[in-house]
């Protein structure tokens, strides 16, 4: 199969939408797996004429006899999760930035439940909408129809306080002085932020420098070196918190990872 990467093109939609990956048909043999690993962005993903299972740190897409399209949600898992395809498909995939879904839908938390949603529908005419757009020859004229879509769904609703806490979580101070800085609570600030993000603070600033530390790894000389610049106290608490999302010790997985690509997929 053959994946593609784009950078959203609107100017609106990039203050919320990190881009998109297109997987077409062709490329690399089945079947194909491989590990994805932890994220803060929201990823949804329309899947054309297959059937998909979501279960435990585990998605498995298996041919369909009803033709159609499947559109799903993930957006909480601090585990790899491993992705199988038993059969080439067209699939489409938007990566939302933290709080980017929430312009788009209402009660998004109503999803938030298990960490993702088979048969996202947050609207009636989305897979109609995809199936269209996955019939379109053209990418530009898939990717535009897919811009124009989202943005007749963009509500501009106001969310600075949760902006501003989520800024603070990618900063140094702890938790609980993040609290008291927007004068609520440490539950209230664990309930609020689940409700628009879909994961705990502390698990997206988990998250965070694990990513940061993809980004910092060609910037620097070494562990020891890396695990200061992305915010752990030290070497062996990187070790133990990068573990934690990889189950790979850091070293080993930079062998086998490019962290400059668009994805870190791991193929096994």
């Amino acid at each position: 199969m053959n994946v593609q990467h784009y950078k959203t093109k609107n100017v609106v939609l990039k203050k919320y939408i990190d881009g998109y990956y297109f997987m077409t048909k062709g490329g690399l043999g089945l079947p194909v797996q491989y590990l994805s690993f932890p994220s803060n962005l929201c990823f949804v993903t329309s899947t054309q004429d297959s059937k998909v299972k979501i279960g435990q740190e585990k998605i498995i897409i298996t041919p369909s006899e009803n033709k159609g399209v499947v559109t799903d949600l993930v957006v909480r898992y601090t585990k790899p999760f491993k992705i199988e395809y038993h059969e080439p498909v067209n699939e489409i995939t938007i990566k939302f930035k933290p709080l980017g879904l929430n312009r788009f839908v209402t009660n998004l938390s109503d999803y938030f439940t298990n960490g993702f949603h088979m048969n996202f529908q947050p609207f009636d005419d989305l897979n109609k909408e995809m199936r269209f757009i996955f019939n379109l020859a053209n990418r530009e004229e898939q990717i535009e129809r897919l811009e124009d879509y989202w943005l007749s769904k963009y509500n501009n609703i106001e969310l600075n306080r949760l902006e501003n806490i989520v800024d603070d979580l990618e900063r140094e101070g702890s938790i609980i002085d993040i609290s008291k800085k927007h004068q609520i609570s440490r539950q209230y600030l664990n309930k609020i932020f689940f409700k628009y993000v879909g994961k705990t603070p502390t698990e997206y600033r988990k998250v965070f420098k694990f990513r940061r530390a993809l980004i910092d790894f060609q910037k620097v000389n070494n562990l020891t070196e890396l695990s200061y610049k992305s915010l752990f106290y030290d070497q062996s608490h990187f070790i133990k918190e990068f573990k934690s999302l990889t189950n790979i010790n850091p070293s080993l997985f930079f062998k086998n990872i490019d962290p400059n690509k668009e994805t870190v997929w791991l193929f096994l």
